[in-house]
């Protein structure tokens, strides 16, 4: 059943035992009143009858020392026939409870003869026929004579009025009900549209597509609820845009890998067949030996790269202040052979401040020659390479630049990724695998920050990085 006809029935419930229970306390409020008035009438006109009995008695001659029989039915029809009264009958007995007077249709029994007092009243209701009657008696002392004077009052009007208004309190109910059936029902959709929304959000999602929103139409708590539903569903679509991302970047690296794995290997296979099945001369025998060599040094060298790689993203480093001298003099040592420039070569030139940086001291050596070797492999004999670091404000900044061939830009945002390489036959030649710029990324990650990438093509690029102070975050 949807929510909103659970709504609906459990208000047309609540609202019908609502109104059923303050009709029937109303109704019954109005005729307990009724026959309370009612009631008060009948005793006032017994009263007023039993002295106008009295009355009328002393009025006898007094030569009967007890009054008649006859004299007593005499006053009964004066007292009848002077009344205003239509619906009142009377009824006369003597001590014995002999009947000497009663007017036509009394039918009321004699169960309300008790041992009473001289004054003193009892009423009751009775039912005669479809007929209600207030029955009541009262004693009268008179001439010697203790007489019983009954009185019946028709009170089947507030008895039908009551009938009357039972059923038109169900009728008045019924339309009250159907009149709020409608416009809870149009309440109920209203206040239900915005789970309907959802639910529908909820089953485009399901069908796959993420990029759905539910409409936010109030700011009550349904409206917080959608606004948060939204927030998990861009949560969500962003997890799996990343996971899809992740799964085409792990394709892509098998396949680049698969192919950087291949043709080195297909090489080696066959110039080291021709060694083995061939008597060739000192020359290409050097020749076969040589390629098989360097190819497997850059299988070598791919190898160890992806193991870095691996080995990164799977843990967390121990980061610690450290003086930048101790990493500067280190690449000094490494490039001190490329400070004389007459033989050719690129020349590394190294130029920082004093400082302290928060990182863990092994892998930014690491960082810092995979930068100046792909810098070196880009520049020409005779160019420079520069290496520079300075103390920043929120923590050491490191840059890398050479002057040779540039990247084109719609290829920066690629070389990160692995075995990419701009010019694959320059890497080949300097056993490159495109895993270099892969590792410093990683590594970046590692101390939360990033390498900005500066190039123009045929002038040169420019490699940097930040390493954050402790707390501070470089890649947000």
């Amino acid at each position: 059943m949807k929510f909103s006809w659970k709504i609906l029935f459990c208000t047309m419930l609540i609202m019908a035992a609502a109104c059923g229970a303050s009709g029937y306390f109303f109704v019954n409020y109005v005729f307990q009143t009724s026959m309370e008035r009612e009631t008060r009438q009948a005793l006032d006109e017994s009263s007023i009858l039993r002295f106008a009995f009295e009355t009328a008695a002393l009025n006898i001659p007094s030569k009967y020392d007890v009054l008649p029989d006859g004299t007593v039915e005499q006053i009964g029809v004066y007292l009848e026939n002077s009344g205003q009264h239509g619906n009142r009958l009377l009824r006369i007995s003597d001590e014995n409870g002999k009947v000497l007077y009663a007017s036509e249709g009394f039918t009321g029994d004699t169960s309300l003869w008790e041992e009473r007092g001289e004054n003193t009243r009892v009423y009751r209701v009775v039912q005669s026929g479809d007929s209600y009657y207030i029955q009541t008696q009262t004693r009268i002392n008179v001439s010697d004579r203790m007489l019983t004077l009954e009185t019946m009052k028709n009170v089947t009007a507030v008895y039908t009025e009551r009938t009357e208004g039972f059923r038109m309190y169900r009728q008045v109910t019924v339309i009250v009900l159907l009149c709020s059936g409608a416009i809870m029902t149009l309440i109920a959709c209203w206040l239900t549209r915005p789970i309907r929304l959802l639910t529908r959000a909820t089953g485009k999602m399901a069908e796959g597509e993420y990029s759905y929103r539910a409409e936010q139409i109030s700011n009550d708590e349904m409206g917080q609820l959608t606004a948060d539903f939204n927030h998990m569903a861009e949560a969500l679509e962003q997890n799996i845009q990343n996971l899809e991302n992740e799964v085409r970047a792990r394709e892509d690296f098998i396949a680049a890998f698969s192919h950087e794995l291949k043709t080195p290997l297909t090489a080696i296979i066959g110039y080291a067949d021709m060694l083995r099945s061939r008597k060739l001369d000192d020359e290409r025998h050097f020749l076969c030996a040589n390629y098989i060599y360097t190819e497997g040094k850059r299988l070598e060298t791919m190898a160890l790269r992806l193991l870095d790689i691996i080995v990164t993203r799977r843990k967390e480093i121990d980061r610690k202040t450290t003086n930048v001298s101790g990493i500067f003099s280190y690449l000094q040592e490494i490039y001190d052979e490329t400070k004389n420039p007459e033989d050719g070569r690129v020349k590394v030139d190294i130029c920082w401040e004093k400082g302290e940086l928060y990182a863990e001291e092994n892998l930014l050596k690491t960082v810092l020659i995979n930068l100046t070797d792909n810098a070196i492999k880009a520049s020409e004999e005779g160019q420079t390479v520069e290496i520079t670091g300075r103390r920043m404000e929120n923590g050491y900044y490191f840059q890398v630049r050479d002057a040779g061939i540039g990247i084109p830009e719609e290829e920066i945002h690629k070389i990160t990724e692995a075995f990419y390489m701009v010019d694959k036959s320059r890497s080949r030649a300097h056993n490159g695998a495109g895993l270099g710029l892969a590792l410093c990324t990683a590594i970046l990650k590692l101390h939360h920050s990033r390498l900005r990438i500066e190039s123009t093509l045929g002038f040169g690029s420019c490699m940097s990085f930040l390493i954050p102070d402790e707390g501070v975050n470089a890649d947000e």
